[in-house]
């Protein structure tokens, strides 16, 4: 059946909330933009919402994104709405600070905008404007759309309803990191509100996005089990980039073809019985509207023809930036970018080559949703491999604060110091103090920290920079020349070394782009681009992907034409580079 003939399950019923979630690089921007229009081509009114720090819906879009609803030109039913945090923060700031009493002195309101300034503060704000949504602020659409950040982050969002409501009850305190009991207390009713709209299969379908690769279709399986503990159990699952060799005798494409049929034949048990949707791979990017209405129903654009150059002049692979790291002894290497593009396989490689090249290193992440261990698939002498685990992390941080703030408090003052850090903006302090640690660590030795995909990994950094600001704000000046940071240890290019990974397609690339502008707005100068999985460095004669060849040609010259200082290419491997031999192979 042709593709423009097959429909769609995901359009048939949808309800009046509609999240997209999944591991990061399976295309949930791009389906989430696709069904927002849909449905406005039908007639419906639709709210398309990012509640990503990263989201590059203004690009696909072709329109500028707002903290309020925009209207997308040549779309007529539908607008778009950014979950900006910075913006939600100064809001939620001026909210709580107007419901302080009019007698409140400087002091005190100084006092409360300090409270204020952190990232548990961001990200209550954030949540608060997703919250809103949910809870009737959207009630001129039919549909609202979320494209959410990648699934650890989504999955504390959804988990935060439940997490706040409960802490609120009862309590009449409020929390320290977020100002006065009335601040918190004023969006008590919206968490609720909140909480029912989730759980209420009328109401909300998860989307779970995949790729028919095993890694994406484990992590959608193990969120479709966390969501159903949530209480969210309206569920469909879209496979996307479905992929079929036209060339029997072309090994790359009919090894992608085999790859994916393969992981959709071990598919999760808790994914089986959803209903699904497969998107065939596609010859264009998804960027514009035409394109995004195609991606759908296949009738669209096409990429023009690749160039077929003599030679693709070969480029430096990851062994050469392993040589190049390991001149300086110790370190921490930072492996940065979108959700997707093979963060934790570089970062895995590179630690093992390290390792090789004579030294010891701690190799650890950031990503709640990152499995290290299943990469390397064993141990290796000189290899420390573990991660910030942020529910143990928040359970360290509690038992060291009871037993230092808590230390000298009656049972009375200890049981309102444990209420206060049972509060879910805890976790971000104690992940926040965890990387802290993990920084400072490579004073001696070598770390790479897999970092969670760029939203999150920002929000980090920006705790960050707070956690600077405020030090410097209240250390004796006689004593600042002494003092060092985890951001000046960021910003040190001798201490850090930051490689930011992409896939050879717009989208990541300009993702890529727009991290190393932030990076770079906050003094941190990435030292090198790896570019994963390239299929011009594989070779292939499938026509499909010999159309998308003439995109990824355009986006490396791009990089090479002054985004990045060195580049290095990683080609698609028909064997996927999981375990110590194949990782070996690539150092």
């Amino acid at each position: 059946m042709p593709d423009n003939a097959r429909p769609l399950v995901l359009l048939a019923h949808p309800t009046r909330h509609l999240f997209f979630t999944g591991k990061g690089g399976v295309g949930k921007t791009s389906i989430s933009a696709a069904t927002a229009l849909a449905l406005a081509d039908a007639g419906r009114r639709v709210l398309l919402v990012s509640t990503d720090a990263a989201s590059n819906l203004d690009e696909m879009l072709g329109v500028p994104l707002r903290n309020t609803p925009v209207p997308v030109p040549g779309a007529p039913g539908l607008w778009v709405l950014n979950i900006d945090p910075d913006t939600a923060a100064e809001s939620y700031r001026e909210r709580v600070l107007a419901k302080m009493d009019a007698g409140s002195t400087e002091a005190a309101r100084s006092t409360v905008r300090e409270q204020l300034s952190g990232a548990c503060t961001t990200e209550i704000a954030a949540f608060d404007e997703f919250a809103a949504l949910l809870a009737g602020d959207a009630s001129g659409y039919d549909h609202v759309v979320f494209d959410t950040a990648p699934t650890g982050h989504t999955l504390r969002l959804l988990s935060l309803p439940k997490a706040w409501t409960g802490f609120l009850a009862g309590n009449d305190r409020g929390a320290s990191c977020l100002g006065p009991h009335s601040g918190l207390k004023m969006q008590e009713a919206r968490f609720q509100a909140a909480m029912a709209a989730l759980a209420d299969a009328g109401q909300t379908t998860v989307v779970l996005v995949a790729r028919p690769d095993a890694t994406t279709l484990e992590e959608a399986g193990r969120t479709a089990v966390e969501l159903r503990a949530l209480g969210i159990d309206r569920q469909q699952l879209v496979v996307n980039g479905l992929f079929r060799a036209s060339l029997r005798d072309d090994a790359v494409a009919c090894a992608i073809e085999a790859q994916g049929q393969d992981a959709l034949r071990a598919m999760p048990a808790s994914l089986r019985d959803l209903p699904r949707d497969d998107v065939p791979l596609r010859p264009f990017d998804t960027v514009g509207l035409p394109a995004l209405r195609a991606l759908f129903s296949g009738d669209g654009p096409r990429s023009e023809p690749a160039p077929t150059p003599a030679t693709d002049a070969p480029a430096p692979g990851l062994a050469a930036l392993a040589d190049e790291l390991a001149l300086a002894g110790r370190g921490l290497v930072l492996v940065m970018g979108k959700g997707g593009v093979g963060k934790t396989t570089v970062a895995a490689a590179l630690a093992l080559g390290l390792v090789r090249r004579g030294h010891s290193v701690h190799l650890t992440t950031t990503d709640p949703a990152a499995h290290l261990q299943a990469a390397l698939g064993g141990t290796v002498p000189g290899l420390r491999v573990d991660r910030i685990d942020p529910k143990l992390e928040t359970e360290r941080y509690i038992a060291k604060q009871l037993a230092t703030r808590g230390r000298d408090l009656d049972d009375a003052e200890r049981a309102l110091l444990l209420e206060d850090l049972r509060s879910p903006c805890t976790e971000e302090v104690a992940v926040f103090h965890a990387f802290s640690h993990v920084v400072a660590e490579a004073r001696s030795a070598f770390v790479v920290l897999d970092t969670a995909p760029t939203g999150h990994s920002l929000l980090l950094l920006d705790a960050t920079g707070a956690y600077h600001r405020q030090v410097m704000r209240t250390v004796d000046r006689k004593k600042v020349g002494g003092v060092v940071t985890p951001l000046m240890r960021i910003q040190d290019r001798a201490y850090t070394k930051v490689i930011l990974v992409t896939l050879p397609e717009v989208t990541p690339v300009s993702q890529a782009a727009a991290l190393q502008d932030d990076l770079r707005r906050a003094n941190v100068e990435p030292m090198a681009w790896v570019l994963n999985k390239s299929l011009v460095a594989a070779g292939t004669r499938d026509p499909l992907l010999g159309a998308r060849l003439a995109g990824e040609r355009r986006q490396a010259a791009r990089i090479a034409d002054g985004l990045a200082q060195r580049v290095y290419t990683v080609a698609w491997l028909v064997e996927p580079p999981v375990g110590l031999v194949a990782l070996g192979k690539l150092v």
